[in-house]
């Protein structure tokens, strides 16, 4: 019998190891390109016929390895796809509202940094020059921290570039996940604590000479945010109507008292976007999307996050699973035009 030494065992577990791994690396590479491949696949064949804009999620914060050169091949992949001409690139306004392109309005949160909210005119370019292809607007998160400032210089940089500013509205006080926030509740916004702030932010909005893009608490319905209605009252039925759960009907009435705010200060320049979680979380009855909806009267845009893996080991489903889960949910909400406001995929 054929006797292998110790060291001759550790070379050959060793060389199994790095063939695995090394396997499994290519394996996520072509996971994403396919993934990458399958939504714009799904995207041009108009089976969400109600979405008409995209925008990627371009980052690599903490290791997340969601940009499009994640590697060559998903950047192939996102190039290739987004070349179709039914991913157009010119915004087109009514009144100063954003409305439907006769196509899909390509877009980009073109990595501003950890926090969000570091922009430049070099990043948007940059995005840009990778996916060769323009983008309309620019995505970028106001923190509201220890006080609530409109983003005078952000935006100026992102309409200077040429392309639409997007506000993201955060009421946060730090970056951490989760909640609650003891200072920005929805009940303190219904109080009227900030509304001096929320005024003075109004006006600056109001006394720019081009449209603007808002949007008030992200991905709503997903308690990784502090305005979840799992931090703001939950399933309670103490607040307004005893047939709602207090959480999503507090973040309604919150987002409504923002926007009449700036209506009432002439902010007539902004399109209002209502922006939840494919996925719930809670997974609960009341925190369904459908409960925080402010209403057409109020909300112009509909928007959804639509994410792969955003770490290795999470399960694999592919964009048109997610959007089988999440699109008929949204779309029988309203009949509001849909924006896929986030979507990406680990490499």
């Amino acid at each position: 019998m054929l006797k292998i030494s110790f060291f001759t065992k550790v070379i050959y577990l060793l060389i199994l190891v790095l063939s695995f791994s090394s396997c499994k690396k290519y394996k996520l590479k072509k996971q994403k390109k396919k993934w990458i491949t399958n939504a714009f696949e799904d995207l041009r064949s108009n089976k969400y016929p109600r979405v008409k804009a995209i925008s990627w999620w371009n980052e690599n914060f903490d290791d997340s390895k969601l940009r499009i050169d994640g590697s060559k091949k998903s950047l192939k992949a996102y190039r290739k796809g987004v070349s179709n001409s039914i991913f157009v690139t010119c915004p087109v306004f009514d009144n100063q509202k954003l409305i439907s392109p006769n196509g899909i309005y390509h877009s980009a949160y073109p990595d501003f940094g950890g926090t969000e909210d570091q922009v430049t005119s070099d990043r948007i370019a940059e995005f840009e020059n990778l996916a060769e292809k323009d983008i309309v607007w620019a995505y970028f998160s106001n923190n509201w921290y220890n006080s609530i400032h409109f983003p005078s210089s952000e935006v100026s940089i992102i309409h200077n570039s040429g392309k639409v500013p997007f506000i993201r509205m955060m009421p946060r006080t730090d970056f951490d996940e989760g909640g609650p926030d003891e200072n920005y509740t929805m009940q303190n916004i219904l109080a009227g604590n900030f509304d001096s702030q929320l005024t003075q932010w109004a006006i600056d909005a109001s006394n720019l000479n081009f449209p603007i893009l808002v949007e008030f608490g992200t991905e709503v319905n997903g308690n990784w945010f502090p305005w979840n209605g799992e931090f703001n009252g939950g399933n309670e039925t103490s607040y307004g109507d005893p047939n709602l759960a207090d959480g999503p009907e507090r973040f309604r009435d919150a987002y409504r008292h923002i926007i009449d705010i700036c209506n009432a200060n002439g902010a007539d320049n902004i399109t209002w976007f209502f922006h939840v979680d494919a996925y719930s979380s809670p997974e609960t009855d009341w925190n369904i999307m459908e409960n925080y909806y402010p209403g057409d009267n109020y909300i112009d845009w509909l928007g959804l996050s639509v994410y792969g893996p955003q770490e290795a080991g999470e399960e694999y489903q592919s964009f048109s699973e997610i959007m089988d889960d999440a699109y008929p949910s949204l779309a029988n909400l309203s009949n509001k035009p849909i924006a896929i406001l986030e979507f990406a995929i680990t490499e």
